[in-house]
């Protein structure tokens, strides 16, 4: 998942449409331009950004230019004209509302395809010893499993980039919980801390989300949070209820929508599973590929898939 800091939802890539070298914006479908990616912070955005990359040059004939950032800049952009497209966004009602609603900088290009799912998770081995931990409401009586030198007597809740789209804070104050939110810093420690948690069984209860492709090397479960009602994460200080179900979406700025010609197209049109993006990150992680090397391999096995996105 994921992802800027908002109670609606963990991130994200943007596209950007420069003018061509003649200084002029792109105004037609044949004239192709240079489109920037920024790259946010976690494997499942970056296997999407680069099968997008590989398409806009290999199909359409853009340039594309790649930019690590994190969310909060891209969507800032918008309003700057630095950035065009957010590719998947995980909710930010906030965000939309100021940059979509009020601002008129940016609109929905529609749906990626992957469906999204934030929330907390203990490996598969403390379930089985433990059955009921998967209830938050006897979190407390194993909070002593998940104490840590950082939390002291409270127990441990693991989260990732505190960029990352995280209700967690205001979950452990308003469902009284005897633990502290600990952030691990990026995807990768979360990773590594899920799967030394399985080879070790230590304990561990970390914030994590899907599509990514770790669920098919290591077992975790789920905790049952309360059950999420519309309206229940509008106050952010008062949440108290899970993650909603997030089907992801793609934003583009409006001057994009107007002028992107193809790669317009090619992003609104833009739409695969959850299982497709964790191939490509799964060849990233597991099998030691670049993005680039991942990405063209997906679309060499996947024409069926992509070819109708492709602008006719």
């Amino acid at each position: 998942m994921i992802r800027t800091k908002t109670l609606a939802a963990p991130l994200v890539v943007a596209l950007l449409l420069t003018a061509c070298s003649s200084g002029e914006p792109e105004t037609t479908a044949t004239a192709k331009g240079t489109v920037n990616i920024d790259v946010h912070g976690w494997v499942g955005y970056e296997a999407q950004a680069a099968v997008l990359a590989y398409l806009l040059e290999h199909e359409l004939g853009y340039k594309v230019n790649r930019r690590k950032t994190n969310e909060e800049q891209s969507w800032r952009d918008f309003e700057t004209g630095k950035v065009d497209v957010v590719v998947e966004s995980w909710g930010h009602n906030d965000l939309k509302k100021e940059y979509i609603e009020e601002k008129k900088v940016a609109l929905s290009a529609g749906l990626t395809g992957n469906k999204g799912v934030i929330g907390w998770y203990v490996p598969e081995w403390m379930v089985k010893r433990y059955p009921d931990i998967t209830d938050y409401r006897n979190l407390n009586k194993y909070a002593h499993l998940f104490r840590t030198d950082k939390t002291g007597n409270a127990g441990q809740v693991l989260d990732g980039d505190p960029t990352f789209v995280t209700n967690d804070e205001a979950l452990v104050r308003n469902l009284k919980l005897n633990y502290q939110v600990v952030y691990s810093g990026s995807e990768d420690a979360l990773i590594k801390a899920a799967q030394e948690a399985t080879k070790r069984r230590t304990p561990l209860l970390m914030y994590f989300y899907e599509p990514q492709w770790l669920f098919s090397k290591v077992k975790l479960v789920k905790v049952a949070l309360p059950p999420y009602a519309v309206g229940c994460d509008d106050a952010p200080s008062k949440v108290a209820c899970d993650y909603p179900p997030y089907l992801l979406d793609k934003i583009v700025s409006t001057r994009f929508a107007e002028r992107g010609g193809p790669a317009y197209e090619l992003v609104r049109n833009f739409s695969w599973t959850n299982d497709d993006q964790n191939a490509v990150a799964s060849d990233m992680i597991n099998e030691g590929m670049t993005a680039d090397q991942a990405a063209a391999r997906w679309v060499e096995e996947n024409k069926i898939v992509w070819k109708d996105w492709i602008p006719r």
